[in-house]
């Protein structure tokens, strides 16, 4: 049996440690990089260094964005009484193309998960409340992922958010359960935006 090279195997591995990204996908990749030339593999190679060089954490939402703070966060047109709290920068996103929204927003990066000892310090619900003391705020909507962890990070948002006298709501049913907000077609995430409910 043939011994791959050392260096396709690093970076088989490398691709292999992706989220969703298994040992077959992660070897068929390796071998298309390795097929198609150099340049490809040095752009692609620059574009993983420059992720790391020209982005930053908005250090008001806790959003990936090129500048601090991030553009939404300085849009002066965003409304800032209402903060949509989501798991992840792709949540956003999601939220963003269905036009339906137009307050700020706040980045967690992640849920809470016993299972993988991902707790409250953890994620980024210090800096949330932190904005939360203004005064200016007078609702958060909870965007987490209708899952059980997304579940368990909403009803914990909303047992530190409701003592501070702001309304706390959740985005609609209608969403998949046990779905991801990035993957949730536009119609359904606009109507379960426009239908939250206090929680």
């Amino acid at each position: 049996m043939a011994a791959t090279p050392k260096a396709v195997g690093r970076l088989i591995e490398a691709l292999n440690r992706l989220p969703g990204i298994g040992p077959k996908t992660a070897s068929r990749l390796a071998y298309y990089l390795l097929r198609s030339g150099r340049e490809e593999a040095l752009a692609l190679a620059n574009a993983l260094v420059e992720l790391h060089q020209q982005t930053v954490f908005c250090s008001v939402c806790c959003n990936i964005s090129e500048e601090d703070p991030c553009a939404l966060c300085a849009d002066p047109a965003r409304e800032r009484e209402t903060i949509c709290v989501v798991e992840e920068p792709l949540d956003v996103l999601a939220i963003e193309n269905t036009g339906r929204y137009k307050g700020l927003y706040h980045v967690l990066h992640g849920h809470l998960s016993p299972m993988e000892r991902i707790g409250p310090d953890e994620l980024r619900i210090q800096e949330l409340l932190k904005r939360l003391e203004g005064g200016t705020v007078r609702e958060v909507i909870v965007a987490t992922n209708p899952t059980l962890e997304g579940d368990a990070t909403a009803i914990y948002l909303a047992r530190l958010v409701e003592p501070l006298g702001i309304a706390v709501s959740r985005l609609a049913l209608g969403l998949p359960r046990g779905g991801d907000l990035e993957y949730v077609d536009r119609v359904t995430l606009a109507e379960a935006l426009a239908g939250r409910r206090r929680m």
